[in-house]
């Protein structure tokens, strides 16, 4: 959990210090949430109303991801470069490497395990919801693209055809692609069937309504 102090002071400058000195941090360390400015009141004397403020740590994503994936690399013997790019919302992480399929796996499962487990520690520590995005050797990118033409190209035989193609199971991600691709690819349509894991997309045909 996210630990942070939250005080009370006669301005917000105040408030910060007093937050500041009990976490033994300077402000460029720290993340800061102004609750509430305050006011001096009527003539600076009457009504007035205290600043209050919340103050933690400031999170280092880089070594928080650094340290659950580079023991997981030692155990495999893996060496390769690890590039992790953190914005306002999400964490990139990108591995380039030799050896990757390991990293890999069959259809991306083991890749898909590795970025969940790395999204529940680096959302463990964090005050709001990050999103992790994992990937090795571009093969999320290279996976999207291929199938993307599988999508257009299968859809092209069941227009020829007008019979239905039922694709091998896809985790979530691969079939939001399939149904993407799809979603305006005339005289098609797409949805999904079974359980997880084997959930799969079926392309069906579609005929046009005739026009009266």
């Amino acid at each position: 959990m996210l630990e942070y102090v939250e005080k009370v002071g006669k301005t917000v400058e105040a408030a910060i210090e007093e937050a500041l000195q009990e976490l033994n941090i300077e402000e460029k360390d720290a993340e800061i949430q102004i609750i509430d400015e305050g006011s001096k009141g009527l003539f600076g004397l009457i009504g007035g109303r205290n600043a209050v403020v919340r103050v933690w740590r400031k999170i280092d994503y880089n070594k928080i991801v650094r340290d659950f994936l580079e023991p997981v690399f030692n155990a495999l013997g893996i060496e390769g470069d690890l590039d992790v790019t953190v914005g306002e919302d999400s964490i990139n992480v990108k591995v380039n490497a030799e050896d990757t399929g390991i990293l890999i796996g069959r259809r991306g499962e083991t890749l898909d395990a590795l970025q969940y487990l790395l999204g529940l520690v680096v959302n463990k520590s964090s005050g709001k919801f990050i999103r992790v995005i994992f990937d090795v050797g571009n093969y999320r990118e290279k996976r999207e693209e291929t199938l993307e033409k599988l999508a257009r190209k299968l859809a092209s035989r069941v227009v020829k055809s007008k019979k239905s193609i039922t694709l091998e199971p896809m985790n979530p991600y691969e079939r939001r692609i399939i149904h993407s691709t799809l979603q305006n690819y005339r005289n098609v349509e797409t949805y999904s069937i079974g359980d997880e894991p084997n959930r799969k997309v079926v392309i069906r045909y579609k005929r046009e309504p005739k026009q009266v």
